[in-house]
């Protein structure tokens, strides 16, 4: 059996990444369409990698029918823009704006985090460190869905697999779901080394309330832990074998954060920003935005406890225990 195999249709394809994250997992599904779940990142290297290990598979990039994106992050899509451009692309209608560049959006994607992060305190010396959030995008890819799919739904060719939305990471993310044997193809969702970060996005709805992506993320953990699991075949590392008892560690640990949070706010009132250099002080200046997402999260998740409350009645919002 080669190396690539994860069942008997489904094979494992692993391409390097520019990112500190390592390597991502590609997967190839035998089914009546011969179906790519994501599309690594765009670079040479990857791209020359893909292609051996898919004709290691006796397959070239041509003979894929269809592509199914997890999630619209760029290591996960890159290779989009070197298959043919025929190819069909499904996905969760919340990857189209970053998979096509929207510009719209992404105007909105910035004042959305210039308006959050005057909001959190953030030192106006360190806003500069925004101008990286949108670097990663040159792995990414410029392409466009064919077909959209949410939860409940079905894609062509994968009868057996059902799709189940679980935004936290990203607000675009699904896995796909096989009851027959329990295997989840998981995304970013569940990792066996790391916890995923539940990174902040604009909403969806312009107007609307920003979304709360730790809150969606243990939401989403608890959906996945209700699902009969044998297997979690993942973007990144090496297969979850036991994704209940890993669930059950990834909830206690983010609580335990939280509560770590919760003590720091008891003995003072802080900003996000204050609170995430408490959290970070050796990090935040170098991954401001990483670290604000776990900040915020851990905050957003303490309020829906109904453990702290906010004052919004100047510019800098302020976290307090009620």
């Amino acid at each position: 059996m080669s190396e690539l195999t994860v069942t008997q249709d489904i094979f494992k394809i692993t391409v390097p990444t520019p990112f500190p994250v390592g390597d991502v997992n590609i997967y190839l599904i035998q089914g009546d369409v011969l179906t790519l779940v994501d599309a690594g990142v765009k670079t040479d290297e990857a791209w020359g990698i893909f292609k051996q290990q898919l004709s290691e598979l006796g397959y070239r990039p041509s003979d894929i029918e269809q592509v199914v994106l997890t999630h619209h992050h760029p290591d996960h899509v890159g290779l989009l823009d070197y298959l043919p451009q025929e190819v069909p692309v499904i996905g969760h209608p919340l990857n189209e704006p970053w998979i096509s560049r929207d510009p719209q959006f992404f105007e909105r994607h910035t004042n959305f985090f210039m308006e959050l992060f005057v909001q959190s305190g953030i030192d106006p010396v360190f806003l500069k460190a925004f101008e990286k959030v949108e670097n990663p995008l040159r792995f990414s890819c410029h392409r466009s869905l064919t077909s959209t799919v949410v939860e409940g739904g079905k894609i062509h060719g994968l009868p057996e697999w059902s799709i189940i939305e679980t935004p936290g990471h990203a607000q675009s993310h699904i896995i796909l779901y096989r009851k027959r044997d329990g295997l989840a193809i998981g995304g970013d969702h569940l990792l066996e080394k790391i916890s995923p970060n539940p990174l902040l996005e604009p909403s969806p709805n312009e107007g609307s309330a920003r979304p709360k992506p730790q809150v969606q993320y243990n939401h989403s953990l608890k959906k996945l832990f209700a699902l009969d699991i044998s297997r979690v075949v993942t973007g990144h590392g090496e297969d979850v074998l036991d994704a209940h008892n890993l669930i059950n560690k990834r909830l206690r640990r983010q609580e335990e954060r939280a509560f770590s949070v919760l003590e720091m706010l008891r003995n003072n009132p802080m900003t996000a920003f204050e609170t995430c250099k408490q959290l970070f002080p050796s990090v935040y200046q170098k991954e401001l935005v990483l670290t604000m997402s776990e900040t915020i999260g851990q905050l957003d998740f303490l309020e829906e406890l109904g453990e702290i409350k906010i004052d919004t009645t100047n510019e800098k919002f302020v976290y307090y225990v009620k």
